[in-house]
């Protein structure tokens, strides 16, 4: 696979390397690490030197939403998460215009408790939204746009323009607002509903994949001060429940952050007494099995 981390610096652009965030660090920032897969860092660079949106895919709990916070915090840019919900409408990332206070403004100029000069000032009442401080914002800026599926149809398709000339026009006062540095854009989706061609034209694309793999370091990154027997025993016992889920009928597959949760609990006992445990019945299986049918299928060894 060819390697961008050498071509990138060159270019004058950051490089994301997938580098662990510091103890201190995930502390100050009220963050955790994240480990991720090299093709991943492969597709944060191709979207950095390409300078287009990163759609990422894959299942819930997989780590789609905290990699750009990652990608953030390991290159030293700020960060704005937009996380979109059904009544999200695109203009909304760019800006708003609080015409109600306008309003509420003009009425205290006619009782003379306000200076009419504020209420001619349209930009005392236009407030940037995520995508309009990016472009504004002198460094580079990561930017997430989160669950973008949720939205009505045709938000995707709304901010096509805006994406690629990186550039937009506040209508109420006609200032064009244009960016500084082209922001490193991260769009998740659940596939809930179809994204349109033409905006996944505009991206890249990567499925986050199950990290089967990667479990067991993942593990040790949250809790590096954990026996190591408990570690791959658990994983062990994860991995297994894990599987039969994919063989059976479950719609629900147990998540990485749902290994996270249910090894920090494990942790908390002695190591003997869990060990015990992970060989009978499932332990704490509230953290893991979502639906009745689950606990009937999966709950005994």
């Amino acid at each position: 696979m060819a390697d961008l981390a050498a071509i990138l610096p060159a270019k004058g652009k950051p490089c994301y390397r997938g580098n662990l965030i510091s103890v201190e660090a995930c502390q100050e920032y009220g963050i955790s690490p994240y480990l991720p897969a090299p093709e991943l860092i492969n597709a944060v660079n191709l979207a950095i030197f390409l300078e287009r949106p990163l759609l990422l895919k894959g299942e819930p709990g997989c780590g789609k939403t905290r990699l750009a916070e990652a990608v953030s915090r390991e290159l030293g840019l700020p960060y704005e998460p937009w996380y979109i919900k059904s009544t999200t409408r695109a203009k909304d990332g760019l800006y708003s215009y609080d015409a109600v206070r306008r309003l509420h403004d003009a009425q205290l100029v006619r009782i003379g408790e306000e200076n009419k000069a504020k209420v001619d000032n349209l930009e005392l009442y236009i407030k940037m939204g995520v995508l309009g401080r990016a472009f504004a914002n002198s460094q580079q800026t990561v930017v997430l746009i989160d669950e973008i599926d949720k939205a009505d149809i045709d938000f995707p398709n709304d901010l096509l323009r805006e994406l690629d000339e990186q550039k937009f026009i506040i209508e109420e006062t006609g200032k064009e607002v244009k960016a500084n540095l082209p922001p490193i854009v991260f769009v998740t989706s659940n596939d809930e509903k179809d994204l349109p061609d033409a905006f996944l034209r505009r991206c890249l694309f990567y499925y986050i994949e199950f990290p089967y793999s990667q479990l067991t370091d993942i593990v040790k990154v949250h809790f590096p001060e954990s026996p190591p027997e408990l570690v791959e025993v658990a994983v062990q016992r994860f991995r297994e429940l894990r599987g039969k889920m994919e063989k059976g009928k479950s719609g629900k597959k147990v998540s990485t952050s749902e290994l996270l949760d249910w090894f920090a609990v494990l942790r908390e006992f002695p190591k003997d007494e869990v060990l015990g445990k992970l060989e009978g019945e499932l332990p704490f299986a509230e953290i893991l099995l979502k639906k009745w049918e689950d606990y009937l299928r999966y709950l005994k060894t």
